[in-house]
């Protein structure tokens, strides 16, 4: 069954039980591109503007307190999740996220209507617009209310970050003692120790946890009281300073209302320096898994076996854990592009893709978070294979360069030169014979490796 709803352009039926009105079908007939709806976190965000909202209109007597309960209690709802169903639009849709502010808007009205005894539609008792939206615009609830969700699922990154950070160090720690060859430009190069490959690994993504948390203060900046350019038309003067307060106290955030808020309605370059570090971390996470490939081909490492790897030869175990953190982290770095490039398409007074940087925005924190603590737990199972990493060192013509410091680059060039002609396999024991089996337990050991250098004469 249907009731007939009305708005400027004419009537048109919506489902007699859904909460939402004209609008939001209009928007379901017009939008169904994607099959992927608003991020969740969004439409939380925006009930929060919502209440922030209607309580500075309560407080300063332009919505009679029955009334002003009621959409609070109805904003509430929403953050509960019990109205999730009531949310049915496509992350994409033109108008700069009208259609999302006025689907929020329609059903924090028609609950309202209910817990005050009337029927869905009965917009006398409240009205979407003349009441849920008073003294508001979309051009500054979305962007605030983007803000917001952005800033919460930067908390939720940071703590998956630090898991990962504190995982690899437990690596670092439990590697320490076992040498290791180390490689660039895919070639032997000098020794060091597994736990160092891990430890810079714990590195990378240290500085990611901390150029995430930072990245916050860049979100905390809102025009909310600005209403459709930044200079609060419609709007009471009392109204736009004490909403931001009442913004602060039920989110629990550090907002700050923006003191030109014509920029901030214009220019959403702040979510680009967040895409930014977000770019970074995928970055990140997809180099430590290509290693963890290559470390585990080589056999220095063991991948934990998590499913069977071909339908075609038995015993195949592939490393899916790591191929799915590339994978994932690379449509992240996609979605880093489509802010910029939505962003980028703003003019004069409003970013009309606000839509489009927000859904890729907030998938890409979302899925960062997902992979960050998939790989983590994964992480917890990875193992050493300590012989395997010995084979590797041992054979490698180029850690004769760990002794040029006792026998200088002529000679370990000549050194190097009789273990080709050799036939032999084994460099440490070759060395061993030419140096001393004593010299070169010391020299290859884990802890001289990491040592920073060696001490020479001049040191105390």
């Amino acid at each position: 069954m249907n009731r007939m709803e009305k708005d400027s352009l004419g009537e048109q039926p919506v489902p007699a039980d859904a909460c939402w009105g004209i609008h939001t079908q209009r928007a379901l007939d017009n939008f169904p591109s994607t099959g992927q709806r608003v991020h969740p976190a969004l439409i939380r965000a925006l009930a929060l503007v919502k209440k922030a909202c209607c309580l500075a209109n309560l407080e300063l007597g332009y919505l009679p307190e029955e009334k002003a309960k009621a959409i609070l209690l109805a904003c509430d709802e929403i953050l509960a999740g019990t109205l999730a169903d009531q949310f049915p639009l496509d992350a994409l849709q033109g108008g700069a996220g009208t259609s999302t502010n006025m689907n929020v808007n329609e059903v924090i009205a028609n609950r309202a209507i209910e817990i005050l005894g009337g029927a869905k539609g009965q917009y006398g008792l409240v009205d979407p617009l003349e009441d849920v939206n008073l003294h508001q615009s979309t051009n500054d609830v979305y962007p605030t209310a983007v803000k917001i969700a952005a800033i919460m699922e930067l908390r939720a990154l940071c703590q998956s970050i630090a898991s990962l950070q504190g995982a690899f160090q437990r690596k670092e720690k439990e590697f320490a003692a076992i040498p290791a060859i180390g490689r660039t430009e895919l070639q032997e190069a000098v020794p060091l120790s597994l736990g160092a490959q891990f430890g810079a690994f714990a590195e990378a993504v240290a500085r990611d946890r901390w150029r995430t948390f930072k990245c916050e203060e860049r979100l905390r900046v809102v025009n909310i009281g600005g209403t459709a350019v930044g200079t609060g038309l419609g709007a009471p003067r009392r109204y736009i300073f004490l909403v931001i307060e009442k913004l602060r106290e039920v989110t629990g955030l550090g907002l700050a209302r923006a003191e030109n808020p014509v920029d901030q309605t214009a220019n959403a370059d702040a979510f680009v320096e967040v895409a930014g570090i977000l770019s970074a971390h995928a970055s990140t996470l997809i180099k430590i898994a290509c290693d963890l490939r290559l470390l585990n081909l080589l056999g220095e490492v063991r991948l934990p076996a998590v499913q069977v790897g071909s339908s075609i030869m038995p015993g195949k175990v592939n490393p899916v854990i790591c191929e799915y953190v590339i994978q994932c982290s690379l449509l992240c770095l996609g979605y880093v592009r489509l802010v910029e490039e939505a962003t980028s398409r703003s003019t004069l007074q409003i970013c009309e893709f606000l839509p489009l940087v927000s859904h890729a925005l907030l998938s890409c924190l979302s899925v960062l978070r997902q992979t960050d603590e998939t790989f983590c737990r994964h992480l917890a199972q990875v193992a050493a294979d300590p012989d395997a990493c010995r084979r590797n060192l041992t054979g490698s013509p180029t850690l004769v360069t760990a002794f040029l410091p006792l026998i200088g680059y002529r000679r370990a060039a000549e050194l190097l030169a009789e273990f080709a002609t050799s036939g032999r396999t084994d460099m440490a024991a070759f060395l061993a014979e030419k140096l001393g089996a004593e010299v070169v337990a010391r020299t290859l050991s884990a802890h001289n490796l990491m040592s920073l250098g060696y001490r020479d004469e001049d040191d105390a």
